[in-house]
């Protein structure tokens, strides 16, 4: 965690234009880079790189073909509960560790990562895979989470802006417990704290905060989901501009609540 954080008045969100649709092996960095050219832009110290997960999965090629599944019985029944495709279940359970909640049309798991997340980030949205492997297989296609966030958002950085103060957060969109909609929150972070403590500040009645610890990455996300749009926009990188932060070599990782302080469970 770390105190060393701070925002001017005013801050810029920057939605990035021209970027293509990404293939398994593309170089993400160089795309990025290409559109903060066609965009004028030039990143500097302070600015976080907000890049959805979509892209991410999509360069790393996190495609599973659903007709190569062979479900288990325990995919059968929990696809009987949820009515949820059995093959989808099926690799939900390979990405999640544990079960939440499983309901008709809902499928909570705690994913690997340690992220509790409906149908453990397996979308079907922006999913079809490029001609060449679409033909390799018989769909339909989903797409995984990237097998390593924090370690990708860590060579994004390292290539986007090697001698420039920058973060890099990697966002996916997710529900939340008791509250409808979906917000932005980082599943990747490099460079920028994934977490503001500000114990011991004082309010401005002079009381001591005890308990505020701001978790500085999602609400990053958060901002950036707000032009980075959710269907056809086509806007999977943002620039957040106008933040103050000492680098960081903590992840969202640090973000996650371990399981035994898991009120809910």
């Amino acid at each position: 965690m770390s105190t060393a954080v701070g925002c001017a008045a005013r801050l810029e969100v920057i939605a990035l234009p021209g970027l293509p649709i990404v293939a398994p092996g593309d170089d993400l960095a160089a795309l990025i880079t290409a559109a903060l050219i066609h965009a004028e832009l030039v990143l500097r110290d302070g600015d976080v790189v907000v890049v959805a997960s979509k892209l991410v999965s999509r360069a790393e090629g996190r495609f599973v073909d659903l007709g190569a599944i062979e479900p288990t019985p325990r995919a059968h029944q929990l696809a009987t509960r949820t009515g949820h495709d059995p093959r989808h279940v099926e690799v939900i359970l390979r990405e999640a560790s544990d079960v939440s909640r499983a309901v008709p049309g809902v499928l909570i798991v705690r994913h690997r990562l340690g992220l509790v997340v409906a149908n453990a980030g397996v979308d079907f949205s922006n999913a079809v895979p490029p001609p060449a492997l679409a033909g390799s297989g018989v769909g339909p296609w989903a797409l995984l989470l990237p097998a390593d966030p924090d370690a990708s958002a860590a060579r994004l950085r390292a290539a986007l802006a090697p001698t420039s103060a920058i973060g890099v957060v990697i966002s996916d969109s997710f529900g939340r417990p008791f509250r409808l909609g979906s917000v932005g929150v980082a599943i990747g972070a490099a460079g920028v704290p994934p977490l503001w403590d500000q114990r011991g500040r004082r309010d401005l009645f002079g009381r001591e905060l005890e308990h505020t610890v701001t978790a500085l990455a999602d609400q990053i996300a958060a901002a950036a989901d707000l032009v980075a749009g959710q269907a056809d926009e086509g806007r999977g990188a943002v620039v957040v501009r106008g933040l103050r932060f000492a680098a960081s070599d903590g992840g969202a990782a640090a973000i996650m609540r371990a399981t035994d302080e898991d009120v809910y469970a």
